[in-house]
């Protein structure tokens, strides 16, 4: 997966690839699909959600450029894989799920495999997670039409925040950077995303 899928489409970041190799993907998803862990494709976990293929899991990381110190809060936990990765790489990981059995499941999924750096909520992830707010880096792993101004607040000066941003089956992945207080925008590629549900947003601007 990592030395055909990630490196070739041009990952570089050597503890991103290295976290790659390490996290085992197939214990993320259903025992039936497990023969698919490995495609570089997106798998469904249940609850209408999925697992983002492996290349978007690498690109987006390595855009959030996480440092050891770095508090991270997560949007969408999912199954716990991108969560995982987070783990690796982060001093400690806030990961939102709205789905209460999808948050339930990767917290015990993350557990058994030694995970002791993050904290599970269930919730709105569009209201961020104010109590342990700012972060230094923050992924939301679910599309959005606008970004969500409550993250903005939450997001460090300086820190950096991956985002989809679109309408379903017509989003752009973002990279936004906070300076003196106002996000600039580096638009990276085409994805696809389910949906984010959202509060009040900050619309994208030059």
């Amino acid at each position: 997966m990592v030395e055909n899928q990630i490196i070739p489409r041009g990952v570089k970041d050597q503890r991103v690839i290295t976290t790659m190799f390490n996290v085992p993907r197939h214990l993320f998803v259903e025992p039936t699909l497990r023969h698919q862990a490995y495609d570089d494709h997106p798998l469904p976990i249940g609850s209408e959600q999925t697992i983002s293929q492996p290349y978007i899991v690498a690109a987006m990381t390595e855009y959030l450029d996480i440092k050891k110190e770095n508090k991270v809060l997560e949007i969408g936990t999912g199954s716990g894989y991108q969560t995982a990765i987070l783990a690796e790489l982060a001093n400690m990981v806030y990961t939102i799920e709205r789905i209460d059995n999808l948050s339930r499941d990767a917290a015990q999924r993350l557990q058994q495999l030694g995970y002791r750096n993050v904290r599970f909520k269930v919730g709105d992830g569009s209201l961020g997670w104010k109590d342990f707010a700012p972060f230094d880096r923050i992924m939301v792993t679910a599309a959005a039409e606008e970004i969500p101004s409550l993250l903005s607040e939450q997001l460090m000066e300086n820190g950096r925040m991956v985002i989809p941003i679109g309408k379903p089956f017509s989003q752009k992945l973002y990279l936004l950077i906070k300076n003196r207080g106002r996000l600039k925008q580096r638009p990276l590629f085409d994805c696809i995303f389910v949906p984010l549900v959202r509060n009040k947003s900050l619309k994208l601007t030059d």
